[in-house]
């Protein structure tokens, strides 16, 4: 069964969504959603969005007083994760985990545009790497794998990343997206009216909790860039998701 919320009709695009199979011989619960937003209006973001950025960076400083980094639920089981695909967690950090630790050293999140900046809500508020692309610089399919040995992007830190072992997004063109770093050539920028939003979710989740939360997430989306949304989920039973087909 193919589990996903339509808020309006909406015409997606043939693309098939997957997950690499291996991926549950180490984590069986693993987890993936992905929200396909058209006709979405990008710009500046408004001052709510702004006011609940920096209270929710205020109350993580707070707890962060009583509680470091490292025993948020979020940030546990995203590091498990990494050391279960033999990738090091000290090394590469969750992207949630490296907004947390910049919050908790005093520095704030900077404001980029409105879809960006409720990226980044969504990974402080769920405890999880969140990523959101262009769709009009993504190709053909979108698969969770590891990368081979020849994947690399140059990324939103400015380097070239290579990708071979780490859990990855690939589309025909190659990798453009992780819960590390996100590639420069599928940003969203001010112009971007199509996007689509990957949940690296916390395996924890039960499918109904995962399906909840991505119509959530996609409902406040929306209230503040119109257009329209339709979610996917992805998981054991559900591997692979073919548009074209629903």
């Amino acid at each position: 069964m193919v589990h996903f919320t339509q808020h309006i009709a909406v015409e997606v695009e043939h693309m098939i969504f997957s997950l690499e199979k291996s991926l549950f011989e180490h984590i069986p619960e693993f987890k993936i959603g992905i929200v396909v937003y058209k006709n979405i209006v990008t710009g500046d973001s408004p001052n709510l969005l702004k006011g609940r950025l920096e209270y929710f960076q205020e109350t993580v400083r707070t707890e962060l007083d009583e509680r470091p980094v490292d025993e948020y639920e979020g940030v546990r089981e995203w590091r498990e994760i990494f050391r279960k695909l033999g990738i090091d967690p000290k090394r590469y950090r969750p992207s949630h985990e490296a907004l947390l630790k910049r919050i908790s050293s005093g520095k704030d999140l900077p404001f980029i545009h409105s879809a960006a900046d409720i990226n980044n809500f969504f990974s402080l508020q769920y405890d999880m790497p969140v990523g959101i692309y262009d769709s009009r610089a993504l190709t053909d399919y979108i698969k969770i794998t590891r990368g081979q040995e020849e994947d690399a992007m140059e990324g939103l830190n400015g380097r070239l990343n290579n990708m071979e072992g780490k859990l990855a997004a690939i589309d025909s063109t190659g990798p453009f997206g992780s819960p590390i770093v996100d590639a420069g050539r599928t940003k969203t920028t001010m112009e971007t009216t199509d996007a689509v939003q990957i949940f690296y979710l916390r395996p924890s989740l039960s499918v109904s909790e995962a399906d909840q939360l991505l119509q959530a997430s996609s409902s406040m989306f929306l209230q503040l860039h119109s257009g329209t949304a339709r979610t996917y989920l992805l998981h054991r039973d559900v591997p692979e998701i073919d548009t074209h087909s629903e």
